[in-house]
C-alpha cells in the first residue's frame, strides 16, 4: 500500500532539497517497507542529453553498494563450508604473500591493507586484471595492523571478488547472479550499466555547466564497485536485508553479518562496519546497508531491519550529498509518519508439558526476571527494561535443560532443577542462581 499524500509530499521535499543543495543534474529516490517500493520520485534529469527525469527504472552505477553483494556471496560459501572467515585467504589464493590477511577481516575492512590497487587506479583509470590485481597485491602496503583501525579497502574486496571466482567457478559476477539476482528477480542489476540508464556528471564548484564522466571498466576491482542498478531493483534489496530468504542466505547469518566488527567512527559511535555491511546509528535506529562512490554516480541504499523500510537515494553527480544521510532521512520520515502497523495478538494454543511451574517470577542476584510462554516459546525478560529490548528465548534440548537462542545471555544454558513433587526448587542460567525469593550470595547454601 502507497503511503499517504501527506507523507508523500515530505519525501518528495526531501528529495528535492538534496537535489537542489546538492547540485545534483539528476537523483532518483526511493522508500521501500518489505521489499515493496511505497515511494519514488525523479528530480532533474537522468540524462542531460535528453533531460528525461529518472524513474524507478532508471539505471545507476551502484558503486560500493556492490560489496553488499560480494559479501552475500561470501557468506553463502561460508555456510556451504568452502571457506572459514577467520583462516587466511591464501588459503584460496595460494599466491598472497599477506599470510595473515583473513577474510572476516577483509569483509569488515580491519585487515589494515592500503585501500586502493597500485597504480593510482582513480588518476589513471587503468584498472588491473586478474593477474595484476593479485600481483599488485602482493606488493601493496599494510598500512596498519589488523583490528586496530576501520581503514576501508577497495583492493580487500576485490580480492574477495577472486576468492569468490575460484571457489565458485565463472566468475565472481555469474556467481552473485545466479545466488542472488535470479532469486530475488532483480533483473535490471547487472555488471556495468545496460538499457535506460543515468548520465555520469561532475559538477564544477564554481559555475553550474555539467561536464561528462567517463564510463569505465574496472576489470578485476569490479567486485568493489562494478554494479548497476535501479530504484526498484534496490527497494528488493532491502526486502531481503530486512527478512533474507533461506534460498539465498540463512537469517541467522544476515544477522551475523549486521553484528559490529569495528567501529568506522569511534569519536562518537555514529557507525561501524559488519560483515559487508556499513551499521550507522541515527536517533534511536541502526540502517543497515552501504554507500557507492563512482565517477559520476553517488548512491545510499540502508535499511532499518526491525520495521522492513529501505532508504534509496542514487544521484548522478561525482560530487554529491552524504549518500547515507539523504537515503537515511527518507527512511526515517516514512517512519515518523507512518510507523508499520504492530502486527495484532493472537492467544497461544497450550503450555508446554513441564514449564508451567516455571513461569513467574524469579531473582538472581536480587534482580527480577519474568518467566512466560509465548507462542509456544519460553522467554524471559528483566522487569523494568524497555520493551524495545527483545526477550531471551530459549529451546529445550532434553528434559530440563534449555538453550538460550536469542536475547540475553545467548548461547547459554538454562537448567532446571525440581523437587520431588514436579514443583521448581531453582534454576541454573549461564551458571548463576535463580530463586523465587532475592537472596544474597551463598544464603542459599546457609539454609
Amino acid at each position: 500500500m502507497a503511503f499517504t499524500d501527506r507523507t508523500a509530499a515530505l519525501l518528495g521535499r526531501i528529495a528535492v532539497t538534496t537535489q537542489r543543495e546538492g547540485r545534483v543534474p539528476g537523483l532518483a529516490a526511493g522508500v521501500a517497507r518489505r521489499g515493496e517500493l511505497q515511494w519514488s520520485t525523479g528530480v532533474g534529469a537522468a540524462d542531460l542529453s535528453s533531460g528525461e527525469a529518472p524513474d524507478a527504472d532508471t539505471q545507476y552505477q551502484i558503486a560500493s553498494n556492490t560489496k553488499t553483494f560480494v559479501a552475500v556471496t561470501i557468506m553463502a560459501l561460508r555456510d556451504e563450508g568452502r571457506l572459514d572467515l577467520d583462516e587466511p585467504i591464501g588459503i584460496v589464493i595460494p599466491e598472497s604473500t599477506h599470510g595473515r590477511v583473513t577474510f572476516r577481516q577483509l569483509l569488515a575492512h580491519s585487515s589494515g591493507m592500503q585501500r586502493e590497487p597500485l597504480g593510482d587506479v582513480f588518476d589513471t583509470l587503468d584498472f588491473p586484471d586478474r593477474a595484476d590485481l593479485v600481483a599488485g597485491w602482493n606488493q601493496a602496503e599494510q598500512v596498519g595492523r589488523p583490528h586496530t583501525h576501520w581503514h576501508y579497502s577497495n583492493l580487500g574486496f576485490a580480492m574477495l571478488g577472486e576468492a569468490i571466482t575460484r571457489l565458485d567457478g565463472g566468475d565472481w559476477f555469474a556467481s552473485v547472479q545466479r545466488r542472488i539476482l535470479d532469486p530475488l528477480e532483480m533483473r535490471r542489476t547487472t555488471l556495468g550499466p545496460s538499457g535506460r540508464q543515468a548520465g555520469t556528471y561532475f559538477v564544477p564548484p564554481h559555475h553550474d555547466v555539467p561536464e561528462q564522466e567517463p564510463v569505465i571498466d574496472v576489470l578485476a576491482v569490479g567486485p568493489a564497485g562494478g554494479m548497476a542498478s535501479t530504484t526498484a531493483d534496490l527497494a528488493r534489496w532491502g526486502g531481503f536485508v530486512a527478512d533474507p530468504v533461506a534460498e539465498v542466505l540463512s537469517p541467522d547469518t544476515l544477522e551475523e553479518m549486521c553484528q559490529p566488527q569495528i567501529l568506522a567512527e569511534p569519536q562518537r559511535w555514529g557507525s561501524a562496519w559488519g560483515l559487508g555491511f556499513m551499521l550507522v546509528r541515527a536517533d534511536d535506529r541502526v540502517w543497515v546497508g552501504h554507500t557507492g562512490g563512482w565517477p559520476g554516480s553517488i548512491t545510499g541504499v540502508f535499511t532499518h531491519r526491525d520495521s522492513g523500510t529501505t532508504g534509496i537515494t542514487l544521484m548522478n553527480a561525482s560530487n554529491s550529498p552524504d549518500p547515507a544521510a539523504a537515503a537515511i532521512e527518507l527512511g526515517a520520515c516514512s517512519l515518523a509518519e507512518e510507523p508499520p502497523l504492530d502486527e495484532a495478538w493472537a492467544p497461544g494454543s497450550a503450555v508446554p508439558d513441564g514449564l508451567a511451574p516455571v513461569l513467574g517470577v524469579w531473582f538472581s542476584e536480587g534482580t527480577a526476571f519474568t518467566f512466560t510462554v509465548r507462542e509456544g516459546r519460553l522467554e524471559a525478560r528483566v522487569d523494568g527494561l524497555p520493551s524495545w529490548r527483545p526477550p531471551a528465548v530459549f529451546e529445550q534440548l532434553e528434559g530440563d535443560v534449555y538453550r538460550t537462542v536469542s536475547g540475553r545471555e545467548r548461547g547459554e544454558l538454562l537448567r532446571i532443577t525440581r523437587r520431588p513433587d514436579g514443583t521448581v526448587e531453582r534454576m541454573h542460567w549461564a551458571t548463576y542462581l535463580f530463586t523465587r525469593e532475592p537472596l544474597a550470595f551463598g544464603a542459599h547454601h546457609q539454609r
